[in-house]
């Protein structure tokens, strides 16, 4: 049966190519489509590890340029200019940590559903590991309500080491140090500097004093990865820590919106210098969600059109097709085929049809994990999005099949065998 539903297909090879190329490009593009729109849906359930409920984020500017690449300068502790930069973070934070409206604040290198992103890498051992990085003052964790799995939130019992407080999340503490407890792992970076740097190298010397949950800066649909918050120490006389970028400050429930503006304010009395930018984590949020979802809602029209366009194109070729073959099946009809016999036909010839062409989708598709076209979706979440597709493209032209189908076995032998 199946060889002649090949021989049938391949004999009308002309006008089922077109049909077939439309099929191919309709399976890749809901396949994509289908495995971005589950890839968002499995991190969305995935822990956040913070809370963005009644927290306003400020980034600040403090109008003197880029720090970031800028060699320590050579004067006395606590006068250069990140020194200075830091302590005016200080004031900031002290002066609007006496508002009533403010339940904590915190200070951050970068906050939740930044734009920007640190990526840093450390080789211990030989090896190479990647993460997302950040630097942070003690009342962060506070703020944002993260949750400690192992260890502690830095604070002030680090004061005095030699080394830096950090924290990390639960994937990084797997990759770096498998079932042990890292909780006072002491790491220390082992690369050599990049001789072509202008930027000083400073061997990276941190003690692990905690492990917190997932901690997903860019929000719910962003991929989980390796995370390492390092404690900044606004009180820190040398040119080496970074002055923290964004003020984090969580208010009490019930608080209008008009109190962006006194919070302004305060900040500009203590810094008349800074430039600030408030923006509640909400409306923060809502932006990172379109910005993934927008896109989505792209593609998705561009394959709903695309399969409009296979279901018209299918189903007129199939009605040409019953009228063109009425002799044909009414002479099945005569030799003994019933109605379901000749809509079994037309439907297993729409149905191999279809699976050449999603063979060679397949074949394509499968080579997409492996040029990095999927970025960090799981194998898993890719397979789910392929049966889906398979499904969603067989039951599409199934279903355009139908009709066509039961038209063709309405088709009486007597008036079919003397059609002209």
């Amino acid at each position: 049966m199946i060889r002649h539903l090949l021989r049938l297909v391949w004999n009308r090879r002309r006008a089922n190519v077109l049909i077939a190329v439309e099929i191919l490009l309709s399976f890749l593009v809901l396949c994509a489509v289908v495995t971005m729109g589950l890839y968002g849906f499995d991190n969305y359930r995935r822990p956040l590890g913070y809370a963005w409920q009644n927290t306003w984020a400020i980034s600040m500017d403090s109008n003197e340029g880029d720090l970031l690449g800028a060699e320590p300068a050579a004067a006395a502790p606590g006068t250069g200019p990140r020194a200075a930069q830091r302590a005016a973070v200080a004031r900031l934070l002290a002066a609007i940590g006496d508002l009533p409206e403010v339940e904590s604040a915190a200070a951050a290198f970068v906050g939740p559903y930044d734009n920007s992103t640190w990526r840093n890498d450390i080789t211990i051992g030989g090896k190479r590991y990647a993460y997302l990085y950040n630097e942070a003052t003690d009342e962060f964790a506070g703020t944002l309500k993260m949750n400690v799995l192992r260890g502690r939130w830095f604070g002030r019992a680090d004061d005095g080491a030699d080394w830096t407080a950090a924290v990390i999340n639960l994937r990084l503490a797997r990759e770096m140090f498998g079932d042990e407890d890292p909780v006072g792992k002491l790491i220390e970076d082992e690369s050599e500097p990049d001789p072509r740097s202008p930027i000083p190298h400073e061997r990276t010397r941190l003690r692990i004093v905690g492990v917190i949950d997932d901690f997903r800066k860019d929000g719910e649909y962003s991929a989980p990865g390796s995370f390492l918050i390092a404690r900044n120490r606004l009180d820190d006389s040398t040119e080496r820590t970074q002055p923290p970028r964004v003020l984090l400050v969580r208010v009490r429930p019930g608080t209008p919106a008009g109190f962006e503006e006194k919070l302004v304010s305060r900040l500009r009395a203590a810094a008349p210098d800074w430039t600030f930018q408030s923006e509640p984590l909400e409306l923060k949020r809502g932006q990172a969600s379109l910005a993934y979802i927008g896109p989505l809602i792209a593609y998705a029209v561009v394959a709903a059109f695309l399969l409009i366009m296979v279901a018209l194109g299918l189903t007129g070729v199939l009605w040409l097709n019953v009228a063109q073959r009425t002799r044909e099946i009414g002479l099945r009809r005569a030799k003994g085929a019933t109605i379901l016999d000749v809509q079994r036909q037309l439907v297993g010839e729409v149905a191999v049809l279809t699976t050449l062409a999603v063979v060679v989708g397949v074949a394509l598709a499968a080579q997409f994990p492996l040029l990095g076209l999927y970025g960090d979706v799981p194998p898993a979440v890719y397979l789910e999005g392929l049966g889906l597709s398979l499904a969603g493209i067989y039951a599409l032209t199934v279903a355009c099949a139908y009709v066509p189908s039961r038209l063709a076995g309405g088709v009486q032998p007597a008036e079919a065998l003397r059609y002209e």
